[in-house]
């Protein structure tokens, strides 16, 4: 016990001297010694602290380059000495109305194929090893991108590689059978799996724009499977794979460097499919309709371990919001990030958006909601505003008044600290992501392909400060007025029609009509 005191005396001897002499005053369990002070006071006789300040300046600018054949090279150079390059097409499954849904999800598992130089996957990967390099192809409604991360010195073989997979794939008859086997298993994978989020956002695009562009389906259709063959993926590549519709964006590499490889790897270059035929694009704008698609499913088995997941319906409405090439697409965002929301299960503090609208409103005052998010999805001639809600079959009726209702409260006064919050917490969000070396790639790349230029984060961090709070009762004002578009899937029996779903959007509380509460 001696030699226990001793030790305690001479750790409490060394923090007097790192700490000073308050490190190791005793404290009762009362809270005695010192009065106490609220955590967002300053404490006294503490110097006032210094904060690194970001102003969102990027140290290499965006450089851009359209060659002879009308590809665009755009690149952005950062400190390090690995790079993400990749091949950037005007081409998703918006572009499939003249052809079986399922084409950009077919290419999308057959990228990083065999191709003209390489016998096999195995050998692209093998040739990417030796520059400690990944490749990645990911295709949306309305964008296909092929991307290699890899060390700088092998940029000659990274641009080489990406030139012969986009423009020389094989296509061979195994790899087409094996493409099929993988789509089927995804279809049956997405409507298995317990997260609805990935199915009710292809039902909410079918619901908002039913049979046209960003509505067509993103997931290739059961039925779409044995009908996609080399001939008609060469018909589609004919159409929309030509070096106009194309960005070659790196990050991490010199302009120059890139432009040079370009020019040897992808000017000059004839496909394997023949010369292309852009006359053949499908140039269709997006047509919001509205409406609403729903699928009756048994989610009482549902369960990712021994314990079932409670049985739920899940519901996502949505409103027609704008363009990303729109002034009013800021202001949706920051309206987005100010109704934020997630699952009741989320932890965390401000940082994961506790005091948003959505947590606030709805999930801190209704204990049987289990989630309710919401989303902005933007293209290049409309958008859409999404709440995505979870709750038991038996409240689905009060669990769309709930939404309808903060629908129509975006509209109402938006308060000082609210917003700035919001605006701060968008701005935060932008640079942290803008952190990572493939989210910058996919950045440049994809607002070169869209508008032919980038904008930097400062100049969106300014935008974003703009924002005012009368910008945010306009946008909303403006939204309101749309056809809603409705998607639900769980236990249907007591969830209401579109007509009253619009009803309620009209009304001024949100509430469903009285005839069909009588009825229910």
């Amino acid at each position: 016990s001696n030699m226990a005191v001793h030790m305690s005396r001479f750790g409490c001897w060394c923090r007097i001297q790192r700490f000073g002499i308050a490190a190791c005053r005793q404290y009762s369990s009362s809270g005695g010694g010192y009065p106490n002070v609220s955590l967002s006071t300053a404490l006294p006789g503490i110097p006032k602290p210094i904060f690194a300040s970001v102003d969102g300046h990027e140290k290499y600018e965006t450089k851009i380059t359209t060659l002879e054949n009308g590809l665009r090279v755009a690149s952005q150079n950062k400190f390090g000495q690995f790079c993400t390059v990749g091949i950037l097409v005007n081409s998703g499954s918006r572009h499939e109305t003249k052809y079986p849904s399922g084409i950009a999800h077919f290419l999308e598992k057959l990228a990083f194929s065999s191709t003209s130089q390489y016998g096999s996957k195995d050998e692209i990967l093998l040739s990417l090893e030796k520059h400690g390099g990944i490749c990645d192809c990911q295709t949306s409604r309305d964008t296909t991108m092929y991307a290699v991360s890899a060390e700088v010195k092998g940029l000659d073989t990274v641009v080489s590689l990406l030139a012969d997979a986009v423009l020389q794939p094989r296509l061979l008859d195994e790899e087409l059978e094996m493409t099929r086997m993988t789509v089927r298993f995804e279809l049956e994978d997405l409507n298995m799996r317990p997260d609805p989020e990935p199915l009710l956002t292809e039902m909410i695009h079918a619901a908002a724009y039913w049979g046209n562009t960003v509505g067509l389906p993103r997931f290739c259709p059961v039925e779409s499977v044995e009908k996609i063959d080399r001939k008609l993926l060469h018909s589609y590549l004919r159409s929309y794979y030509c070096p106009e519709r194309m960005v070659l964006a790196g990050v991490g590499v010199e302009h120059e460097r890139l432009l040079e490889c370009a020019r040897k790897h992808l000017l000059n270059v004839k496909p394997v499919w023949g010369m292309s035929t852009p006359g053949q694009v499908d140039c269709s704008m997006a047509q919001y309709t509205g409406g609403i698609v729903k699928m009756e499913k048994d989610m009482s088995d549902v369960s990712l371990g021994p314990t079932p997941i409670p049985e739920l319906t899940h519901i996502m409405i949505g409103l027609e919001t704008c363009s990303f090439l729109e002034d009013d697409f800021i202001p949706f965002a920051v309206l987005n990030m100010m109704m934020g929301g997630g699952g009741s299960f989320s932890a965390g503090g401000p940082g994961k958006g506790m005091f948003t609208r959505l947590y606030l409103n709805v999930l801190n005052r209704h204990h049987w909601m289990y989630n309710a998010t919401s989303y902005h999805h933007s293209y290049e001639d409309s958008g859409l505003l999404c709440i995505h809600a979870s709750a038991d079959p038996r409240q689905v009726r009060e669990m769309v008044e709930i939404i309808t209702r903060e629908f129509i409260q975006m509209a109402s006064t938006t308060g000082e600290v609210e917003l700035e919050r919001a605006k701060t917490q968008l701005k935060s969000m932008l640079m942290m992501n803008l952190e990572s070396r493939p989210v910058i790639f996919e950045d440049v790349g994809r607002q070169v392909l869209a508008t032919g230029k980038r904008k930097l984060p400062h100049e969106l961090c300014q935008l974003i400060s703009n924002v005012t709070a009368s910008d945010i009762k306009r946008v909303t004002t403006k939204m309101l007025r749309r056809k809603p578009s409705v998607a639900a899937l769980g236990d249907l029996t007591e969830f209401p029609s579109h007509e009253h779903i619009q009803a309620a959007l009209s009304s001024k509380d949100g509430r469903l009509p009285r005839m069909y509460r009588l009825f229910r």
